[in-house]
């Protein structure tokens, strides 16, 4: 039987503290089960801002989507995790992903190493986060039990068998970096490359005694009968792509409430998505996908 879906909203923009609880709200009242804060410089500072959002709603979890482990000390990460978990009442999922954008690290003063330098540090952080979180002598404590969910966005091989032997979610970007591009572009990926990605995790996490969530970021939702004209500012962003291979990838929903809802099932049953996040551009124009979709 598949999962039930679970839908989350990553918000981008800063705002003051009556906005952003008031956008939080809103978050709440579409029915998204997941508040979620990326870790960009530009971008609201993840825990200050998901203690906010808890403060402003009740139901929603709280996650970071995903923290660059490279800003991240992982003794000092450990303590934040367990203190913004305690502060939302145990509502914290904690995201965690190597980091892609070489210009933030070069702004910020921060060593930006390969991708394996990357990887190994990711592996370390998750390992420590492991020892310490585990340990009843750490102060301060997390207070979900066994510990606080962890989600890893992942790609490449080495990123999939951690994430297979570590996280309780499995996250899909649909697109990968652009080589040599310092400011994070990124190259959206086929259906088909995207099944060859899940299927290589699904390898890695064979041994598991528990699967985990399988979640996809989309990146940009129009409900529309005309998905065509809706399609074209995209095309100047991809001009290598035909407006019909772009209405196809995975991280791109254009078209009708029914054709939307179809192909987002349809995702479940082909690749195992039963978490779906979109962006905060989308969290309106997603919401009654989300409704339609509640099982």
């Amino acid at each position: 039987m598949p999962r039930p879906f679970r839908f989350g909203v990553n918000l981008l923009e800063p705002a003051p503290g009556r906005e952003w609880r008031a956008k939080c709200r809103r978050a709440e009242e579409l029915g998204y089960d997941v508040i979620l804060v990326p870790d960009h410089l530009g971008m609201p500072a993840p825990f200050p801002a998901l203690v906010a959002a808890a403060e402003a709603t009740e139901r929603p979890r709280l996650g970071t989507f995903v923290l660059n482990a490279g800003f991240w000390n992982p003794a000092l990460l450990a303590r934040e995790v367990a203190t913004t978990d305690a502060l939302t009442g145990g509502r914290l999922e904690l995201g965690l992903g190597t980091g892609y954008v070489q210009a933030e690290h070069e702004s910020s003063g921060l060593p930006w190493g390969s991708p394996r330098v990357r990887v190994d540090h990711l592996r370390h952080t998750v390992e420590e986060l492991d020892r310490l979180l585990g340990s009843p002598e750490h102060r301060p404590r997390p207070v979900q039990r066994p510990g606080v969910p962890l989600l890893i966005g992942a790609n490449g091989d080495r990123m999939l068998r951690l994430t297979a032997e570590h996280a309780d979610i499995a996250a899909f970007t649909g697109a990968r970096p652009v080589p040599g591009s310092a400011s994070g572009k990124l190259d959206p990926i086929t259906a088909d490359q995207l099944d060859e990605r899940v299927a290589r995790y699904r390898e890695f996490a064979a041994g598991r005694a528990e699967p985990a969530e399988l979640n996809l970021l989309v990146q940009q939702v129009v409900v529309t009968d005309d998905p065509e004209a809706a399609v074209r500012p995209l095309l100047e962003r991809l001009p290598h792509l035909t407006a019909d291979q772009v209405l196809a990838l995975p991280i791109v929903l254009i078209g009708t409430l029914e054709e939307i809802t179809g192909r987002l099932r349809a995702y479940r049953e082909r690749f195992g998505f039963s978490y779906l996040t979109v962006l905060e551009p989308s969290m309106e124009a997603f919401a009654p996908v989300l409704r339609a979709l509640r099982d």
